[in-house]
Parts: C-alpha cells; structure tokens; sequence
C-alpha cells in the first residue's frame, strides 16, 4: 500500500500538477488537501491542456475517485465553473467527492479582502484576491460555514444569518461599503445544495476505507512550502500549510499512513507576488527564465520573479517536510546557458549562515552565496533516463541533490508527460 504526497517545495508554481496526473493513472484516490482556488494546477495529458484550480487532477482517470478534502476552502462558483468546464470538454466528474468539513468562501470574505488589501497599500500582501484569507481567517474564529451546512437548510440559513450580521458590521461600518442580502446570499448558496448533495460526504472514512485495503492515495499539494505560515516567509505567504504534515490533517488519514513524500522544485527559483527571494534575477537572464519557462501564474496570470536555485531553502524545506525523493522539473528551460549558479549559503550582516531565517527582515537584508557550475548548452527534452542527459546536466542534478540531501526520483525536461525521467517508480 502507498499513500503519497506530492508537495510543492519553494515557493509553488513548481509543476506539481502534471506530476500528479501522471501519478494519478495509477492511484485510486486522488485528494487536495489545502489552500483554494488561489492555487492553479496546469496539466497537459491526452485530453488536452487544463487549467485546474480546485479539482483534483486524478479527475481524468475513471479508476479514480478525486476528493477535496476538509482542508481546503472552496468557492463554489468556481468549483461550479470547474466543473461544468470540464464537463463541456468530455471529461466525467461523476466521481468528484467533498468533504463535509470543508469550509467555503463566502460572498463577504472576497470583499473584506479587497479593502483589507487596499487599507494596506504599498505593504499589501499581494493576495490573489480571492478571499482565501478571510475563509480560513474564519475556520480559525470559528466563524466559518462548511459543505455539510449546506445539507440542512434551516440550519444553514440560521448560521449565515449570524455570520452575515457581523460581516455587514465590518463593510459597513469600518470600510463605508454597502451590507450584503442574507436572502440573496442563501438563495445562491442553495442552489449550490441542491447540486452537490450527493456529493458532499466523511470522505476521512472512505480514505481510511481504501487505506485498509490497501489501495493508492495520492495526495495534492497546492501552493509551496516557502509560502507556510510556519515555514515561510511569513507574513507574505498562504493561509493554510501546504507542507507533508498538513496532507493528513487535510484529508483525515493518520500520519502513520503516508509513506512517500515528493517535495517537487523546478531546476530554478520562482515566486508570485510580494516578499523577499535572495536569489532573484533582475537581468536578462531572470528574463530568460521567465520567458523560456512560459513563467506566469496559472491563477493570477502575474510574471513570475525568477532566480537561481537556493539550496539553504531547499534544505529547509526537506527538512520539515521529510521528502522521500525530489522531483526537479523545467530543467529543460536552463539548456541555453553557458553557466549556472546555486545558492549555497546567505551573506547576513557580514556573517556567513547556512539556514534560512524565520525573520523577514532578516530574510530581506541576505545575499546569496553562489557556487557556479558549467552549463550544457544542449537540448535535454528527448532525454528519457538520466544517462541520456548531457554530462554537465547529470552533474548539476547531482550536485542538488548532495546540497539537499535527497536522491531525484524523477526529472522532468519538457511540458509533456513522456518528457519526465523516472528513476522512482512510486505506485
């Protein structure tokens, strides 16, 4: 049996989506455990090429049963979108289940970001705007609304009527913005109801269900480590873990049940939004990497920061997660360059370090340390083992995985399914 979590390890974008799909042909469940629709999954498989942000990427293979599990905040419309989408293009979502303790993004949630953001200005955080923050801000007060509400009306209407009181408090009162309709918000949410009651369900008891016996879950990671509210650049990061920790506690599974864990990271180093990355390029070769790389948010469709590898990071990011295998994916994209830097260690206030800091301002005040590596130049997309890679290409995968500690189980070197490298075989 084999229950394994694909986790994305820096600061997400890493391509953990078609990691997953090809995974997923072999698992039985296929489950999302964090974050919402501010994470977008891009897979190309047979059926074409699929921006997925809620939808677990197991959702095209008939075998599986996809869950988004009580870890993840769903908006419904969305979700809805998603799936009437996917539909449209022939794909069955029939046996697409939610968890009934998954908490969902309400109408006032969206808003109260926006004037949170804009109260900030220049010091915004840089959200996607999407109300994920406010929701799990909620799930945590204890203020938030979940699936199973949806399957008792009364009691739902009674619950958002409380919520809601509170909410126009806030708009109104300390933003200046008109309240929301609680008859308008209910009517909505209903039809929500009425379509995914079959759907909604303890999918905690069926996972354990499989696990005993002794079928494949894959569990999905959304976002990356480095935008954990534990582990990352905190403030500027995520609401909920995406880490190996928060995989069980996402899906309701013991942490004695997973057994593979795939921290996934690209060749080099990419982040959305505000927050300090040492190794950031802005010069022609940062745009080199952004260009080559097709670097642009699935969700956000913002530019990408780009920058070289920073292995301090990704030892951090081994370390709390306990990666199993590396997948290093887009190591395709650096074939052009003559040669290559890793981040190996961080200049701070004149002292050396070899650990990445906790404080943001610490963090900011680090330049990196560099140790430079000859490049390749040659096309590496029709390489299918590893000794079909250019020498200099092997070596700079080796030399990542001495800085991380971890052996690569796969390698991926171009868009498709079939340009990855399995040296793991993990179902």
């Amino acid at each position: 049996m084999t229950v394994a979590a694909v986790i994305g390890a820096q600061w997400g974008d890493e391509g953990k989506g078609r990691i997953v799909d090809m995974l997923a042909e072999k698992a039985m469940y296929v489950v999302r455990f964090s974050g919402g629709d501010n994470a977008g999954h891009t897979v190309v498989n047979p059926h074409g090429e699929f921006k997925l942000r809620l939808t677990p990427s197991g959702i095209f293979y008939q075998a599986a049963t996809s869950i988004i599990g009580n870890g993840v905040v769903i908006n419904p419309a969305v979700l809805n979108t998603e799936i009437d989408e996917l539909n449209r293009r022939g794909i069955n979502t029939s046996r697409l289940l939610i968890s009934d303790r998954a908490h969902l993004i309400m109408p006032y949630h969206i808003i109260i970001e926006e004037y949170e953001e804009k109260a900030l200005g220049d010091k915004a955080i840089g959200t996607t705007l999407k109300g994920i923050g406010p929701a799990f801000a909620d799930k945590v007060a204890r203020n938030g609304i979940r699936a199973g509400d949806l399957l008792d009306k009364a009691y739902f209407k009674e619950r958002l009527a409380t919520v809601l009181k509170a909410k126009n408090q806030i708009i109104t009162k300390v933003y200046g913005g008109q309240p929301l309709s609680l008859d308008k918000i209910y009517k909505q949410y209903c039809a929500y109801a009425d379509r995914w009651t079959p759907f909604i369900c303890d999918t905690s008891l069926i996972l354990q269900a499989a696990i005993e016996r002794n079928e494949a879950v894959l569990m999905e990671g959304a976002q990356g480590v480095l935008l954990d509210p534990e582990y990352g650049t905190y403030p500027f990061g995520t609401s909920s873990s995406p880490m190996s920790a928060n995989a069980c506690l996402g899906a309701g599974i013991p942490p004695t049940s997973l057994n593979e864990i795939l921290g996934v990271f690209k060749a080099y180093q990419t982040r959305v939004g505000a927050g300090p990355m040492p190794t950031e390029l802005n010069d022609k070769t940062g745009e080199m990497m952004r260009e080559r790389g097709h670097e642009f948010g699935t969700v956000s469709g913002r530019a990408r920061r780009c920058g070289w590898f920073d292995a301090v990071a990704a030892r951090m990011s081994a370390r709390v997660n306990g990666y199993t295998a590396l997948v290093i994916t887009k190591l395709d994209i650096l074939d052009t360059l003559p040669n290559l830097k890793i981040c190996t260690g961080y200049m701070l206030d004149g002292k050396l370090i070899s650990y990445f800091p906790a404080s943001i301002a610490a963090l900011e005040r680090c330049r990196p340390v560099y140790e430079e590596m000859p490049g390749w130049q040659k096309p590496t997309d029709n390489a299918r083992k590893f000794k079909e890679l250019p020498v200099n290409a092997q070596r700079y995968v080796k030399r990542l995985e001495e800085l991380v500690g971890c052996s690569a189980g796969m390698i991926s070197v171009g868009k498709s399914r079939e340009q990855i490298i399995v040296r793991k075989e993990i179902f």
